[in-house]
């Protein structure tokens, strides 16, 4: 066997066995998101467990935003209403209590109130468990960040068969009209007088050079990596006695700023009013809203009506108007309907249509990279022997070692895609450098060591430097895209096939 399929075989198992371990533990974290804890009184003293440790017999305490985690009776609370909508479809919020109803169904969600119910039965002897033993249901849930990579690769893979198609025609082309030569200088093809074997060798060598620029240019596992940062992201909250019960939660947070949180409201009526607010230092009264500068008010207006999940409702202009919601959702929009005269309907039309001007920048760093990797490795590959004076083995590890280096100087630009300072914070980030740092050793072992079962070419300390010159130019090209304002309409918008 060749040198070639040997390092081919040894792509397929170390790719076959990362794949294999990344989704072993993806795998081991996702059960994570489903090992909710909840409180039972158990023995006559009140303990947190899993969700999954609950017997019958057991009296669990629910608040707002628990899953009811198995079939049961309500025992005594407060304002109980849950969420039937998975089991009946019911949008309603149905209310629980000792006169009217008293049975509690695995599977619902607490919308208000507290109570104490009393577990009848678990698992799949539940009302829900038995629904669910008769259909299949597909639990994996895609983050928004996952939906943006999904259409990344799938854009970055129309981009790679459009390179590889180019490049199979242009090496064709060459070959076919007597533009190359073989090791000694001569010329490859020379019409009938080249043998059938011969066409067939380079014809075949050809289309594995296109093959490889497809697979390269799919990155296939990015989204998986993604799911696994996420997943451990939210096993490291856990740690810290922070509850995420989705995934895209912890991506949500990481945009997060500043985090607002509230009582339920009055123990009387649970219902909130806001009475003042701050603006920057300034405590202003509910009273002195007016005073606040138009440009602020229409701030808040914004602000009120893109952060609410609640609704407001008024049948005719002289009719009372209806708030619902949370609490706290009812209260901030009664403030800014009844006080600052914000309407709704028409506040959220102009957010939306600007929610969809604001692509993102990966997009546009991906293509400069790619085209300026794509322009420097084409050079290399046509123009390398002149350039440097070589033969084509080392003309081959040049073209190698500055693909290979070209992701290592991206991947840190790829930390931080909005920023211009990529470098921030790095010496804090020691699994990166580590990642880093271990990615250039073995490359230098590689070129320098490996000339046999890698098929490389040692490199002297110029050409090294070109390489990594080629390669840090990675950088001010990525400093340079962020300097370019975004246009209105997303590039991938261009890239969608019409079906």
């Amino acid at each position: 066997m060749t040198v070639e399929a040997y390092l081919f075989f040894l792509v397929i198992a170390i790719s076959a066995g990362s794949n294999f371990t990344q989704t072993l533990q993806f795998d081991k974290l996702s059960k994570v998101s489903n090992n909710i804890q909840i409180d039972v009184i158990r023995n006559g003293r009140r303990q947190q467990i899993s969700i999954f440790e609950i017997v019958v017999g057991d009296v669990i305490c629910l608040k707002i935003g628990d899953q009811v985690p198995a079939d049961g009776l309500f025992l005594d609370g407060h304002s109980l209403q849950v969420d039937e909508s998975s089991m009946t479809g019911e949008s309603d919020h149905l209310e629980v209590n000792s006169s009217q109803n008293l049975f509690l169904f695995s599977g619902t969600k607490v919308a208000d109130g507290y109570a104490r119910m009393l577990a009848t039965s678990v698992g799949m002897n539940t009302t829900w468990g038995q629904r669910m033993s008769q259909i299949s249901r597909d639990n994996s849930e895609q983050t928004p960040l996952q939906a943006r990579l999904n259409e990344l690769t799938s854009s970055t893979g129309k981009i790679g068969l459009a390179v590889a198609f180019l490049v199979l025609v242009v090496l064709l082309l060459r070959y076919f009209t007597g533009n190359t030569t073989d090791e000694n200088g001569n010329q490859e093809y020379n019409g009938s007088k080249t043998k059938v074997d011969d066409i067939v060798n380079v014809v075949v060598g050809i289309v594995a050079a296109t093959v490889t620029i497809i697979v390269v240019a799919i990155p296939e596992g990015l989204p998986l990596a993604v799911t696994l940062t996420l997943a451990y992201s939210m096993k490291r909250m856990m740690a810290d006695q922070a509850m995420v019960r989705k995934l895209s939660a912890c991506e949500t947070m990481g945009s997060a700023t500043t985090i607002g949180t509230d009582k339920t409201g009055t123990l009387t009526e649970n219902r909130m009013k806001v009475s003042k607010f701050w603006l920057g230092k300034e405590l202003v009264k509910e009273a002195d809203a007016s005073s606040v500068s138009p440009n602020i008010i229409k701030l808040i207006q914004e602000g009120v009506a893109l952060n609410t999940t609640g609704s407001v409702y008024r049948e005719t202009s002289v009719s009372d108007v209806e708030f619902s919601g949370s609490p706290t959702e009812k209260a901030i929009l009664s403030w800014a309907v009844l006080e600052m005269n914000i309407d709704m309907e028409e506040v959220n039309h102009p957010l939306v249509e600007r929610s969809h001007l604001s692509p993102t920048s990966c997009g546009g760093n991906l293509l400069a990279q790619a085209f300026c990797q794509i322009a420097a490795l084409l050079t290399l590959q046509f123009r390398g022997e002149s350039i440097f004076g070589v033969n084509e083995k080392v003309k081959d590890t040049l073209i190698f070692n500055t693909f290979v280096l070209c992701q290592v100087f991206n991947e840190f630009n790829a930390r931080k895609l909005e920023k211009k300072n990529v470098f921030e914070g790095i010496h804090k980030n020691r699994l990166f450098l580590g990642i880093i740092g271990t990615t250039i050793v073995l490359q230098v072992v590689m070129v320098e060591f490996l000339k046999k079962f890698a098929d490389t070419e040692r490199l002297n300390w110029g050409q090294w430097s070109a390489c990594i010159g080629l390669a840090a130019a990675s950088w001010p090209i990525g400093w340079l895209v962020k300097c370019i304002p975004v246009p209105a309409k997303p590039f991938s918008s261009y890239l969608k096939w019409k079906k």
